[in-house]
């Protein structure tokens, strides 16, 4: 028999050995690094540049970063810094390589979202980051799974509760109590309207003066951010009903879009987020926050009646939320009712040669048509051992495996981020400019 003690002994063994497990994970200083690219990916693969017309601008501009030369001097290596430095100077066909970027408009925000396990929302939204980040974009990655897998793959372990999107649930919830004490005791009608108390145990958390930089950290990627995840913050369900217990006119599923507000609109171009595995309080803040939602789904018949039961019972919320509150309430950049500007769904762990798996795969473009990517991310050893490592595929090293592999496995994803690129720069016109 076990209970609650055996559980925590368990953890605690788990504990004792986490510094030895991230060591084999990432340096031996337990701190992710992000690797060079070589000269032969930056031109042909992020630049879609002919290699020696890449090599011709270097060396007709010695002020150019030139990277750090091999010993045998064949191939040039860069950071991703020394990337994005060349991609400001140079044009290709006299046209510039950064990535479209409209004008007077915020960030995009995209939620990776579907309350199947295994559907492979984590790897999607790891591999968009960095693809998008590569691809010149400036990325804030927000993780809402405690699981704090995306987290962990982007080399943020010790991370405390207060700083995820728990701590800017509760941070919403002291500000929005806040303000409502504010506006009932500045009534001039004839009743004064009862002002909201919450606990001290709420309220001297400090939370409520935390700035909005305080939950941004800073990942191996330079333009990469994240609000990350943790273990200890599973218990927000828990909270959140009794916050909202506390303040029932507390519009619980716009703290993160109130918050996302705060953040300067030119900081980001893309906000990515990693949503849990089911419909809940962080969830649904991650779905109404989002101007895109993306769907990922395995190719198998389970997985299908999964994302369908997912998307019946995220309309149900959705709709709830329409008619449950007030529309005047305060809700951010985002209102009520809920819009999506595009939705899609991605077919995950995909292997074409596989007669069920194509069969799925028409089978989801015969019911959800045009919302259905082309490109499903196909299933190869390099991804596999990707996910085993918490690396993206644009992470590992061609060299520590045929390029072939490497390469096929990129292409899947570089694909799939394609898609995604086009559907979000179609999405930004829908999006209203700047006040």
């Amino acid at each position: 028999m076990y209970t609650h003690q055996d559980l925590s002994a368990l953890r605690n063994q788990s504990l004792k050995l986490q510094g030895w497990i991230r060591q084999q994970t990432f340096s031996p200083e337990m701190e992710k690094t992000l690797r060079r690219f070589s000269s032969w990916e930056v031109s042909e693969l992020i630049f879609q540049m002919n290699q020696s017309t890449f090599r011709g601008k270097l060396a007709a501009d010695p002020s150019l970063p030139g990277g750090e030369v091999e010993p045998d001097g064949r191939q040039r290596w860069f950071s991703l810094e020394e990337v994005n430095e060349l991609r400001r100077r140079i044009k290709a066909n006299r046209k510039s390589l950064m990535p479209p970027r409209p004008a007077g408009k915020r960030a995009m925000r995209a939620a990776v979202a579907n309350f199947k396990g295994g559907a492979g929302k984590s790897t999607v939204a790891l591999h968009l980051a960095h693809a998008a980040a590569l691809d010149g974009y400036r990325v804030l990655v927000v993780d809402f799974d405690p699981q704090a897998t995306l987290s962990h793959s982007m080399g943020l372990t010790d991370v405390a509760e207060d700083y995820t999107v728990w701590g800017i649930m509760a941070r919403d919830l002291i500000r929005e109590t806040d303000r409502m004490n504010n506006r009932a005791s500045a009534a001039e009608s004839g009743t004064a309207l009862p002002q909201r108390q919450l606990p001290a145990s709420i309220t001297d958390m400090g939370l409520g003066d935390l700035r909005v930089a305080d939950f941004i950290k800073k990942t191996s990627w330079p333009t990469i951010d994240a609000i990350p995840s943790c273990a200890n913050a599973a218990f927000v369900e828990f909270a959140s009903a009794q916050y909202r217990h506390l303040n029932p006119e507390w519009s619980f599923f716009a703290a993160v879009s109130r918050y996302l507000d705060q953040i300067p609109d030119e900081a980001y171009d893309l906000i990515l987020f990693d949503c849990p595995p089911a419909i809940g309080y962080q969830s649904m803040n991650a779905v109404f926050a989002a101007d895109m939602l993306y769907i990922p789904s395995g190719p198998g018949y389970w997985e299908y009646d999964s994302t369908t039961s997912f998307i019946g019972q995220l309309a149900e919320a959705l709709e709830d939320l329409a008619y449950g509150f007030d529309a005047t309430l305060p809700t951010g950049k985002i209102s009520l009712p809920k819009v999506f500007c595009e939705i899609r769904f991605l077919l995950t762990r995909y292997e074409p040669g596989n007669a069920l798996h194509q069969a799925m795969f028409d089978a989801f473009k015969q019911v959800f048509g045009d919302h259905v990517t082309q490109h499903p991310v196909e299933m190869t050893r390099a991804v596999e051992q990707s996910g085993r490592f918490l690396s993206s595929v644009y992470e590992m090293d061609y060299r520590d495996m045929t390029r072939e592999t490497w390469r096929r496995a990129r292409g899947t994803f570089d694909n799939a981020y394609k898609e995604f690129r086009d559907t979000m720069i179609a999405a930004w016109d829908k999006l209203e400019d700047d006040a």
